[in-house]
C-alpha cells in the first residue's frame, strides 16, 4: 500500500483521477456480474418447460411461471401471454416495450465501462506528456550539463500515468466486451422466445404470423458515441 501511494504521488495529480476511474470501473464490473449471475444459467430449460405448458393450453400456468422467473426473457414472455386476448397490434407494441425495458436493465452502466476504457489511456497519456514537459523544464534550469540520471528520473515518473491508465483500461474493456456479448445473447433469446410462442399458439398460420410477429428493438451499440483509441 505504501508503494502504491508513493507511485500515485510521483505520477502527479492525474494519477488520482485514474484511481477514481479504477474504483468506479471495479464497482460496475462487480455489480453487473452479480446481476447477470442472478439471472441464472437455466434459461433454456425454464423456457422449454414453459413452452410445453403453452402447447398444452395451460397459458395461465405459463404466465405464472414467467412472472416467477427473474431472467429478462421472462419479461417478454410475460408481456406476450398477458396480451393474448388483445388485438395483435396492441400485443406487438406491449412486447416491444417490455423487451426494450428489459434490455435497458441488462445494458445498464455498460457505457460507464466503455467510457473508462477509452478515457483512462488518454488521461494517462496526458499525464505523461505534462510530466515530460515538467521534467525537461526542470532540466533546463540546472546549472551545467544535465546528468543522464536527471533525465531518466523525470521520464520514468512521467510514464507512470500511461502505465496506470492502461492497467485501468484493459480490464474495463475486457469486461465491457464480455457483458455486451451477454446482452446480445439475451436479445437473441428474446426474439427466439417470441417466435417460439407464435409457433406454439398459432402452428398453422405460416408466414402470416411471421409477418405480424413483433421485432424487438435493436440494441444500440454502446461504443458508437466513443472514438476508438486502437
Amino acid at each position: 500500500m505504501q508503494t502504491l501511494l508513493a507511485y500515485l504521488d510521483k505520477g502527479g495529480p492525474l494519477m488520482w483521477v485514474l484511481l477514481a476511474f479504477s474504483i468506479v470501473g471495479a464497482a460496475v464490473i462487480l455489480e453487473r456480474a452479480a446481476v447477470y449471475l442472478g439471472y441464472g444459467f437455466s434459461n433454456d430449460r425454464w423456457f422449454a418447460s414453459l413452452l410445453l405448458l403453452v402447447e398444452q393450453g395451460k397459458t395461465a400456468e405459463a404466465l405464472a411461471e414467467a412472472r416467477r422467473e427473474r431472467h429478462p426473457v421472462a419479461r417478454v414472455v410475460e408481456a406476450y401471454l398477458e396480451n393474448l386476448a388483445r388485438p395483435a397490434k396492441v400485443r406487438i407494441d406491449n412486447v416491444k416495450r417490455a423487451g426494450a425495458l428489459a434490455l435497458e436493465g441488462v445494458e445498464k452502466r455498460l457505457r460507464v465501462l466503455a467510457a473508462i476504457s477509452h478515457l483512462a489511456p488518454l488521461v494517462g497519456l496526458l499525464g505523461t506528456v505534462t510530466g515530460m514537459v515538467v521534467a525537461f523544464a526542470s532540466i533546463e534550469t540546472l546549472a551545467g550539463a544535465p546528468k543522464p540520471s536527471d533525465l531518466a528520473g523525470g521520464i520514468w515518473e512521467a510514464l507512470l500515468t500511461t502505465v496506470f491508465g492502461l492497467v485501468v483500461a484493459i480490464p474495463c474493456m475486457a469486461a465491457f466486451h464480455a457483458y455486451e456479448s451477454h446482452a446480445d445473447k439475451i436479445a437473441r433469446r428474446m426474439e427466439l422466445a417470441v417466435t417460439s410462442l407464435d409457433d406454439a399458439l398459432h402452428p398453422s398460420c405460416g408466414t402470416s404470423c411471421q409477418a405480424g410477429a413483433p421485432s424487438l428493438p435493436a440494441r444500440q451499440e454502446p461504443l458508437d458515441d466513443f472514438p476508438s483509441v486502437a
